[in-house]
């Protein structure tokens, strides 16, 4: 099939599946079957993290990303050849969001907080652009670092009669993003965050993957948005699955699939 390419950022799929035991005690290479599928879906440029969930929602999660629509869907139907019953995904984008912050608002930043304006905010602003181009890459086209933990979730803004998130003015929305975004990155170093788009593409409106090596992080992080406006009056949220992040292998081993250890 052709490839399916989106015109900004990849596509991404949050996979989750039980194992089917008595399918699984047939098969000698249930776990060569996942772990091949991965390999092979790697060797195409994209990339794979496997989890083990912790609790009953689920066994084993799957996230994938990468350039091609066709290619992540081949993967899902590879993972299916393997003991595996779905329960549970997600399919959206890499996005940028409609609220970063621009140059004009950095340079209005400098003016007012700061005192810095004219030719001499031009290094200033020269260093922010910088840092911006690397903010806008990494969002589009994510490289998913070595955590010991990923949860996730998706989420949609409210639509209530009083808490309509889609009738308050886009410079309100701004400021309120603005706000939700500076707690977000008091964790840096702590969580990765990577907010996908699925508005038109899944039930939610977008998903929220955050990888960590400390549980704790997972749960502040969370904790600490609820209080924040955006969170508090404007967001629903679907259920949060968190596992254990580990080599395709491991993971097998862990749920008890045969042929781990050939793999």
């Amino acid at each position: 099939m052709d490839p399916v390419t989106p015109s900004i950022g990849w596509g991404v799929l949050h996979l989750y599946y039980r194992v089917d035991r008595a399918r699984a005690d047939q098969e000698p290479e249930a776990a060569k079957r996942i772990v091949d599928a991965v390999t092979s879906l790697e060797a195409d440029g994209h990339q794979a993290l496997c989890t083990a969930v912790l609790g009953h929602k689920a066994d084993l999660g799957v996230m994938a990303l990468g350039p091609d629509l066709a290619r992540l869907h081949a993967f899902q139907q590879e993972l299916l050849a393997a003991p595996l019953r779905p329960t549970f995904s997600f399919v959206s984008l890499t996005e940028l969001s409609e609220y970063t912050t621009t140059e004009a608002d950095e340079r209005a930043r400098l003016e007012r907080e700061e005192g810095i304006a004219g030719d001499a905010a031009e290094e200033r602003i020269a260093a922010w652009t910088e840092r911006m181009a690397h903010y806008r890459e990494n969002r589009i086209h994510p490289r998913l670092p070595a955590k010991k933990l990923l949860g996730f979730y998706p989420m949609s803004k409210r639509r209530e009669a009083t808490n309509n998130w889609y009738e308050l003015p886009f410079d309100e929305r701004k400021q309120l993003m603005g706000g939700h975004a500076r707690v977000g990155r008091t964790y840096a170093g702590r969580i990765l965050q990577l907010i996908t788009g699925s508005t038109g593409i899944d039930d939610w409106e977008w998903g929220v993957t955050l990888l960590a090596d400390d549980p704790v992080a997972l749960k502040d992080i969370v904790q600490e948005m609820r209080f924040d406006p955006v969170s508090a009056r404007y967001a629903d949220f679907g259920p949060f699955i968190t596992g254990l992040v580990l080599p395709p292998p491991d993971v097998c081993a862990r749920l008890g699939l045969k042929g781990a250890e050939h793999a």
